[in-house]
């Protein structure tokens, strides 16, 4: 599976400047490992006046066949066809589409560090592919890219050269020329646009594909021509996505019109509940006082430790007196699903700055945990075995120490008030234990005490006059009396 971009230049703009955008030097080649086989990068030729640099995609049949399992390319009959013989390792493909967005990430997104004034440089392009599947050929190739200032050219593939009278395959050479177009926009078109052409994908379409069509499309699928057909055969046909990109797309050129942001569009109210007065969720109100006391103590850089799915890390972010956020957790899966949330795939390069996510157990010690104003343990100590706990209190009040620590935990007191909550059962199932205010109080005293922090309690919820909030939250704040802290402080 092969493709090659090339573009043309002068001294005082060379071709070779290719090598910055695509952050692959010319003079290297360079292997990458995909899901389904290698990626090679090279450059066939490197000038000031003309450069070119390939792709090729090595890919492993079995894997791809093992892999499938009977869902999406791997399991579609053309895989099937002879289970190891097919077309995949030598069409182009979704294959090569996920290996152009993997190996030239940065480039896609039009990042480029070292040199940041080539990414909105129109080039000079020419991308050929030898061999691109296009069921609906020739004339679907031209309907595809000459709307996006492409120059075509398509050369139907023979069935079989020693046999002309077979006909053309299914296959096409392509060739496209434009000098209107940055490279950025170039390998978002290839990224949408080769699976269109092939009318499948190797792996299951979920409905995380949506947002990879919105994102690669932005600034050119809303008002393309053929935006129906794109958006289905990129979604593999599948009903309930393509009726919501569309209606995505259709808000998007709607806002383009306006000269509007998307959510000052898309602001529907019901008339009938919009004047209600509703409940704030439990969950809002937690991260609104958490937000309060790390405002209140001057806190910049945060922990948020076991931070699960990164709802508040993501509160976090919207803020910006807090320059530095790092959130932890043990689950890689947890992990991902806050990656997805935040959109770190996209997200600016001053906002990337600002944001981390470790994989790491609060039950050990950890160094790169050192040094931040504050850390937070939203609903996370009442998950683990009490007998662990003097690890987690010592791995982050012991070690970590930072100036504020704060702790919220259910108040076991107040589940009598759920109706929907059966007597003596634990709010969630994987709950080890939940306190008392008293115990809660206990057990916060006795930590502050030993490891030199004073603490402060306060109800987060409706504090009900007998059985007190919902949640409880203590704020712990470093003494800066003590020798570790004085240490700390001079450092």
């Amino acid at each position: 599976m092969f493709l090659t971009i090339s573009t043309t230049g002068d001294p005082e703009r060379p071709a070779t400047d290719l090598g910055f955008l695509l952050h692959k030097h010319p003079d290297k080649a360079q292997v990458f490992s995909t899901s389904y086989g290698t990626a090679h990068v090279l450059y066939p030729e490197a000038s000031a006046e003309r450069c070119t640099a390939a792709l090729l995609l090595e890919v492993d049949a079995v894997a791809l066949v093992r892999r499938g399992k009977g869902k999406g390319r791997g399991g579609a009959p053309d895989a099937a066809l002879a289970q190891y013989v097919n077309d995949r390792p030598y069409a182009a493909s979704s294959l090569l589409a996920v290996a152009l967005s993997a190996v030239f990430s940065s480039a896609m997104k039009g990042q480029c560090a070292a040199r940041p004034d080539l990414p909105a440089r129109a080039l000079p392009l020419r991308i050929e592919v030898p061999a691109l599947p296009a069921r609906g050929g020739a004339d679907l190739v031209h309907l595809l890219f000459e709307p996006l200032g492409w120059t075509v050219g398509v050369e139907a593939v023979a069935l079989d050269a020693q046999f002309p009278e077979w006909g053309a395959s299914r296959y096409v050479r392509l060739v496209l020329e434009s000098d209107r177009l940055t490279l950025a926009e170039a390998l978002r078109h290839l990224y949408v646009l080769l699976p269109v052409l092939d009318d499948a994908k190797h792996y299951w379409v979920s409905s995380d594909e949506v947002d990879k069509l919105l994102r690669a499309g932005e600034g050119w699928l809303p008002d393309h021509p053929e935006q129906k057909l794109i958006t289905s055969r990129y979604l593999s046909r599948r009903w309930s996505l393509t009726r919501e990109a569309m209606e995505r797309l259709e808000l998007v050129r709607l806002a383009e019109t306006d000269d509007t942001e998307v959510e000052d569009i898309d602001n529907a109210v019901d008339e009938e509940t919009d004047t209600e007065d509703r409940p704030v969720p439990l969950a809002v109100q937690r991260r609104d006082a958490i937000l309060a006391a790390l405002h209140a103590r001057g806190a910049a850089r945060v922990l948020d430790l076991g931070c699960g799915q990164g709802q508040l890390v993501q509160a976090l972010l919207k803020d910006v007196r807090f320059t530095e956020i790092v959130g932890v957790d043990v689950s890689m899966r947890a992990l991902t699903i806050a990656a997805r949330r935040l959109k770190l795939d996209r997200m600016g390069e001053r906002q990337a700055a600002r944001v981390q996510l470790l994989q790491g157990s609060l039950a050990y010690t950890d160094k790169r945990l050192k040094g931040y104003d504050a850390a937070v343990l939203s609903e996370v100590v009442e998950h683990v075995d009490l007998p662990r706990l003097p690890a987690l209190e010592y791995a982050v009040f012991g070690s970590a120490r930072p100036r504020t620590v704060l702790v919220t935990t259910p108040n076991v007191e107040y589940n009598v008030r759920w109706e929907t909550l059966p007597a003596g059962h634990s709010r969630h199932g994987d709950h080890r234990f939940e306190w008392t205010r008293e115990e809660f109080r206990s057990w916060a005293r006795a930590v502050a005490e030993r490891h030199g922090y004073e603490v402060e309690f306060a109800p987060v919820g409706p504090d009900d006059p007998e059985v007190g909030p919902p949640t409880q939250m203590a704020t712990f704040s470093l003494n800066t009396a003590t020798p570790d802290a004085k240490e700390e402080k001079a450092a």
